[in-house]
């Protein structure tokens, strides 16, 4: 079941959820607002022909970071990685959904690719997949809401919460925005296979 506005602030107030900087106002009827942060992580298309998804690219995105009332520029057709300005706790009984907010996605700006959901466990900054689809640049400015995240309570506590030793967690604490760790996957395979 969703969490109402009600329970989401006892959630807070109980330390169940913790989300740090905490501010009230931005507790809506089902959700929370979230605020964008000052860095972003810029895609470096000339570095590599084509990204290989087995191999860690290090390089492959340069960390930017905005000053001030200073905006960043989001250009029709990028894609950048950027963070939220709160660092979200979950327990192992509650799941999260990271989503856009309405007005921000009626002018075309996408917050998320693929990667909505917060498992329970989580402790960290969100990472947010920044997508311009419009025909004009979208300016972000630090600390405007962004996105809103719901909870649902799960109908027990998982077993193995994200971040535990064999969960193989790959963004578990990150404080800024964190590029793809996917390679990590091809890693474990091959040290499994080895054994």
């Amino acid at each position: 079941m969703v969490l109402s506005d009600g329970s989401i602030r006892r959630e807070i107030e109980a330390g169940r959820i913790v989300i740090d900087p905490y501010d009230g106002d931005l507790i809506q009827p089902s959700s929370i607002d979230v605020r964008v942060d000052r860095r972003f992580r810029v895609f470096q298309n000339s570095r590599y022909p084509y990204i290989d998804v087995r191999q860690a690219m290090e390089d492959l995105t340069e960390l930017v970071e905005v000053h001030g009332d200073e905006p960043f520029i989001l250009h029709p057709g990028e894609f950048v990685l950027g963070q939220t300005l709160e660092r979200v706790t979950l327990p192992n009984d509650l799941v999260a959904r990271l989503e856009g907010k309405s007005s921000l996605g009626r002018l075309g700006l996408l917050i998320h690719s693929t990667a909505g959901f917060v498992d329970s466990g989580f402790s960290g900054n969100l990472t947010l997949e920044l997508s311009n689809v419009a025909n004009l640049p979208i300016t972000i400015y630090h600390g405007m809401p962004i996105g809103q995240i719901s909870f649902m309570r799960m109908d027990s506590p998982v077993e193995r919460p994200y971040g535990s030793g064999d969960t193989h967690s790959k963004y578990q604490g990150q404080g800024e925005p964190t590029p793809s760790r996917f390679y990590l996957n091809f890693e474990r395979t091959a040290s499994s296979d080895s054994t």
